[in-house]
């Protein structure tokens, strides 16, 4: 019970935390880079760029909170995980760093514009993807010998990583269509909602194909999943899947603007609490505990004292950025 309430515990929820603030913040106008070539107007294109512009910059904040709360709160889990995903990671980074040069030139390299768009969307879909391999190759398990990763240059790469990338990339594009509903109008929106029933499905199909893999990967899986008692406090999860979908399929077919965004997240955030529910308490799943994996707890206790005035700080001006850049995007004006 003591577990419950330690030091380390706060700093695997911290980083559960900022993983999902990320995967909210980015996810979108990484699903809005996807979405690129299947709307060909230049002044569609634009004003896709102008809703995400205030915004996006601040995004990475939560990744780069994330990972280097994993490096200075649970070194061992770092020093396993890294070596372990160095590829996809780096394609992930790759791919961010286009994106962010695409977002930039495209406004201004005119005659080459349409070469920054490509670079736009690919480097949206390929960081998407590396996000969702390097997660289907955590939730799989590594090869541990010791203290340290046992495993060879390619062991990421399997049937059910490639399933969990896909399914990413699906979700991705679901929060970007739904984020074009509630921030555009005219023929743009109607696209929008037309992607958006599309890429729900693909999101509910992902869901329950990676749903239905995952507690063979792993005996301790399935008895969390299915076993008595544990299914009273799983099931409440799938149960609210099918209702969060239902209130969405709702929400687009009577073309609720702010409302299928927000029931998108809703579908992320069940997902990631199934996905806490399969490896906790594990950090490398199988393998390490967040108690082995942890600092020593004066330097956990150290570290949370700038957590908890740098967060609040962060979460402020964040909100502040949102709540100025609310409502619909205006087509005449927007950033140059």
């Amino acid at each position: 019970m003591d577990h419950l309430f330690d030091i380390a515990t706060i700093w695997a929820f911290i980083i559960a935390f900022a993983v999902f603030m990320y995967v909210v913040m980015d996810g979108f106008d990484l699903g809005l880079g996807m979405l690129f070539p299947l709307f060909p107007d230049k002044r569609d294109r634009d004003v896709m760029m102008n809703s995400v512009a205030p915004v996006w910059d601040g995004n990475e904040t939560w990744l780069v909170l994330g990972g280097g709360g994993l490096m200075a709160a649970f070194p061992l889990a770092y020093a396993i995980l890294m070596p372990a995903l160095y590829t996809p990671i780096i394609a992930m980074l790759i791919g961010l760093v286009f994106r962010g040069v695409a977002f930039e030139f495209r406004w201004r390299a005119h005659r080459e514009r349409n070469h920054w768009d490509l670079a736009f969307a690919a480097g949206s879909l390929v960081a998407t993807l590396a996000q969702g391999i390097a997660l289907g190759a955590i939730l799989q398990g590594v090869h541990v010998e010791g203290r340290h990763y046992a495993g060879g240059w390619w062991d990421w790469l399997t049937p059910f990583s490639i399933l969990t990338g896909l399914a990413l990339v699906a979700g991705y594009g679901l929060l970007g269509a739904t984020w074009l509903v509630m921030k555009t109008t005219g023929a743009l929106r109607d696209h929008a909602y037309r992607l958006s029933l599309w890429l729900m499905i693909a999101t509910l199909v992902a869901i329950g194909a990676v749903s239905i893999a995952t507690p063979f990967l792993e005996g301790d899986y399935w008895r969390r999943w299915f076993e008595w008692p544990n299914i009273l406090f799983t099931a409440p999860i799938p149960i609210a899947v099918a209702a969060v979908t239902l209130l969405l399929m709702r929400a687009i077919a009577n073309k609720r603007d702010y409302q299928p965004f927000f029931l998108s997240l809703a579908l992320f955030l069940l997902s990631y609490a199934g996905l806490g529910v399969s490896m906790w308490p594990h950090i490398v799943p199988q393998s390490v505990t967040i108690w082995q994996a942890a600092a020593p707890d004066g330097s956990l206790y150290f570290m949370i004292v700038g957590v908890a005035i740098l967060v609040p700080i962060i979460l402020a001006y964040t909100a502040w950025a949102y709540w100025v850049f609310r409502g619909k995007v205006d087509p005449n004006t927007g950033y140059h």
